[in-house]
């Protein structure tokens, strides 16, 4: 790739997504079109170890719903990069990993103002902050703290959307019906294979 070709600048969407829903694309659609990323990919995280592992349904069930939940969208793209590195995964060595595989793109973090609190704890996050940008889209309750001014950090104010997937879990388990805050072949695909039921 030539110096005067132009990177893509693509936004990483990291998380869970157990399940992905409306308040995950709603984030995912505003970084895109109100920032100046080109696109956005949904980078599904394997399995926490400190996270109840009944409560969350398997890497390749999730990466399922995330493709099923934006497969008319040019623009997203689901990525299961981390299933297939050294757990606990880190930030850090996911982003290296992804610039040595597509050099034709120039990654950005996306995260909520949740992780401010916490950042300085990351692994190597000095060198995350001199090489790469990082979007940060509000959460409720949350705020910049340290971080406010910083170079790397941009803010963002995307639509506040207090619906969790912890939230749509229990809400399925209970019997609710939860179809408009899902993608519906989300929700289709949930129902056919009674996820969360139990």
């Amino acid at each position: 790739m030539s110096s005067s070709e132009k990177k893509i600048k693509t936004g990483l969407f990291f998380g869970s997504f157990n399940p992905v829903h409306i308040g995950h694309l709603i984030v995912a659609a505003y970084m895109r079109e109100f920032s100046d990323l080109d696109q956005v990919w949904f980078v599904i995280s394997p399995h926490n170890p400190l996270k109840k592992k009944s409560t969350l349904l398997a890497d390749h069930h999730r990466l399922m719903l995330v493709k099923t939940a934006i497969e008319d969208d040019p623009k997203f793209r689901a990525c299961d990069i981390e299933f297939k590195m050294p757990r606990p995964s880190y930030t850090i060595d996911t982003l290296t990993y992804l610039d040595e595989k597509y050099p034709g793109h120039r990654f950005v973090l996306i995260a909520g103002t949740d992780i401010l609190a916490t950042f300085h704890k990351w692994k190597n996050f000095r060198v995350l902050l001199e090489q790469y940008q990082i979007y940060i889209y509000s959460r409720p309750g949350y705020n910049a703290g340290d971080f406010a001014g910083h170079p790397s950090i941009n803010f963002f104010n995307a639509p506040l959307m207090e619906i969790s997937s912890s939230f749509i879990r229990q809400a399925i388990k209970n019997g609710k019906d939860v179809r408009y805050m899902l993608p519906p072949k989300v929700w289709q695909y949930i129902r056919e294979m009674h996820f969360y039921e139990k």
